[in-house]
């Protein structure tokens, strides 16, 4: 027989036994119930409201044909919502083809999704009531949400008729997002604050009294699940209220960072020390923070003071990165110096053989500044550090984290550019709609059926289009179908140098990480040189002082030691940022950093002894006086005999 349902989601029918027990209907329920239900706390009812409504689990052995249900009857369910969202991040296990939820976790005969079409682990749609009393922003972002963003302007001499004290249209401030200041300083993009100013007049207007609404919400262009209409969860089912609207490509009119900055002219110079010596390509981490950038209005900035080369396989055409297993600590060192992940940075440098230091040019306007490849790489790490904002309805919108490329400008010189990927390209991604190209200018967008040519059950693929200047100057739009250009997913950034340069690790030399291909590797006795301990004493260098373990990479060694307590790691890594002296003499006096030190005296480079007269007239008299050259070994055999242990496979 046939049983009606209905829920504050919308009403389903489900055919059942009579005989069938209450308690073997929650799996069928629980498919037409948002994923956050809690399938304890469903109850049942004969009534809308104030019926007698009993638990499902209450009902354990109880047939349907015992309380006089008939063909067409209607039962009432109600649920409880379980802990979801905090602070723009799901707390229960998200639904996905590798952690599938309701049916498809079942061995009941329904088909179960496949696991190899998911890049990204879907985050939940759900939206989360009052974002601006649950989410916590960035000290940044609340700092920008306070100031007004107006930009000041001074009395026109020619059209301001009033005294120094009026104002009129002429001189009286612009808003952040006026177009034609924008035009005037050349600036190309909104900063995301000005664009959150201008979205928001026109969302909510006070003059109105009218509710609150978030003025801001991220592209979603997967199924939605737990469709209001009643019908099977795709791919068994489909309809106009769960299936993603048409895209349609456009640039990004705002940017979440506007300028990169970074600390060092010698942070650049270390990473293309790699690609000097080897002539292979290099990644980075880059490691910094968040400030306000005043040459934009409510512009943001990204200031590098870091960059952390992981583990990587390097050849002259590319990278592969190797499984980072310390990741978790890295960041952890980053966090005790007031330092965050901001991005990524690699190198794409090929000699141009004219040997004075110029390089090719592969990157320009007539073919492409971030290949499709690059655009996903982007796009997942951009996916994999979403900004918590509590403008937002579901807590979360884009992200920060910007991609950094060394590589040959026009005249041959090595330059830095600085990107960031939309929020449509991070979501087409995640959707897995679409797919890198051989040719790195364009993109393509992924068919509906698999590589063996069976439909896919885990993507779906909307309509897609975008904009250009056709041959007669007119805008038309095409079918993005089978490829698009990648300057639609692409947003530009500034970078540069501070004029008078303040690094925050003002001691850098110690070898960096990961670089044992090269012949350089970290080794105590790399950290003994560095802080001018020897095996006749112990003592940091006069001329140094405490600047002396003012190095990131030095700091992240000392950490895989293992020697030091969690306290005395916090205490260096506040002698390494504030550099001051207290500190410092309190580092000296603790017993982690006094173990650290014995161990660099036993392990220390001694200094050669001077050798006496006799000893060089007996090391004469065996020289032979034909050839003129020592017993000793050379340079290279000493090199060669260091890094002997090292495999390079």
């Amino acid at each position: 027989m046939l049983l009606r349902f209905q829920s504050r989601n919308g009403q389903f029918r489900l055919n059942v036994a009579p005989k069938d027990h209450f308690t073997s209907l929650l799996p069928q329920i629980s498919e037409h119930l948002p994923t956050n239900a809690d399938p304890s706390s469903i109850t049942l009812s004969n009534r809308p409201a104030g019926g007698d409504a009993r638990l499902l689990r209450s009902l354990k052995g109880v047939a349907i044909e015992r309380v006089g249900l008939k063909h067409g009857d209607q039962l009432f369910l109600d649920y409880k919502e379980q802990d979801s969202l905090s602070n723009g991040h799901s707390s229960t296990p998200l639904a996905s083809a590798s952690n599938p939820q309701s049916s498809s976790n079942r061995l009941n005969g329904n088909a179960i999704l496949p696991t190899e079409d998911l890049p990204i682990a879907p985050l939940p749609s759900t939206t989360i009531n009052n974002p601006w009393e649950v989410v916590q922003q960035s000290r940044l972002d609340d700092k920008l949400d306070k100031q007004d963003g107006k930009i000041p302007r001074a009395r026109d001499q020619k059209m301001c008729r009033h005294g120094p004290k009026g104002m009129c249209d002429y001189c009286m401030p612009l808003e952040p997002y006026n177009t034609e200041f924008l035009a005037e300083k050349k600036i190309k993009h909104l900063s995301f604050h000005s664009h959150l100013r201008k979205i928001n007049s026109a969302t909510n207007k006070p003059e109105l009294k009218s509710s609150y609404m978030p003025p801001l919400s991220e592209p979603f262009y997967r199924v939605k699940r737990d469709c209001p209409s009643g019908h099977p969860q795709w791919p068994e089912g489909i309809c106009t209220k769960c299936q993603p609207s048409a895209i349609t490509l456009q640039a990004q009119p705002y940017r979440m960072v506007d300028h990169v900055e970074f600390s060092s002219p010698a942070l650049i110079n270390t990473l293309l020390d790699f690609w000097r010596r080897s002539g292979a390509q290099r990644v980075g981490y880059l490691y910094g923070r968040y400030e306000e950038y005043d040459v934009v209005p409510l512009g943001v900035k990204a200031v590098v003071e870091a960059i952390y080369e992981p583990p990587q396989l390097d050849e002259t055409d590319g990278v592969t990165l190797h499984d980072w297993q310390n990741e978790a600590e890295i960041d952890a060192i980053a966090r005790l110096c007031g330092l965050e992940k901001v991005g990524v940075i690699f190198t794409d440098l090929i000699d141009a053989g004219k040997g004075d230091g110029t390089v090719v040019c592969k990157r320009h306007i007539d073919s492409y500044y971030l290949s499709s490849l690059e655009i996903v790489f982007a796009a997942r790490l951009q996916a994999q550090y979403p900004k918590p904002t509590k403008w937002s309805d579901t807590g979360r919108f884009g992200s920060n984290f910007i991609t950094c490329v060394l590589s040959g400008d026009e005249n041959g010189a090595i330059s830095v550019s600085a990107f960031q990927v939309s929020n449509s390209a991070v979501e087409m991604v995640r959707a897995d709609i679409v797919e890198p190209s051989a040719d790195p200018s364009v993109m393509l967008v992924r068919a509906e059926e698999e590589d063996d040519g069976s439909e896919s059950h885990t993507r779906y693929i909307p309509e897609v289009f975008y904009r250009r200047i056709n041959e007669y100057g007119a805008s038309v739009q095409e079918n993005a179908k089978p490829s698009f250009p990648v300057e639609y997913l692409l947003v530009t950034l500034t970078h540069g140098f501070p004029t008078e340069a303040n690094p925050l690790f003002r001691a850098p030399g110690f070898p960096v990480e990961n670089r044992e291909v090269i012949g350089e590797s970290q080794e105590l006795k790399s950290v003994a040189r560095k802080l001018g301990i020897s095996g006749g004493g112990g003592a940091i260098k006069q001329e140094d002082g405490i600047n002396a373990v003012s190095d990131f990479h030095l700091l992240c060694y000392i950490h895989s030691l293992g020697i030091l307590s969690k306290d005395e790691e916090a205490l260096v890594c506040r002698v390494a940022c504030s550099h001051d002296i207290s500190d410092g003499f309190q580092l000296l006096n603790t017993p982690g950093w006094a173990t650290l030190l014995a161990i660099l005296q036993e392990s220390g480079e001694r200094p050669p002894k001077r050798p006496s007269p006799a000893t060089l007239d007996a090391s004469s008299a065996h020289r032979h006086p034909s050839t003129g050259s020592a017993s000793a070994p050379s340079d290279g055999e000493q090199l060669a005999k260091r890094f002997k242990g090292y495999s390079l496979t």
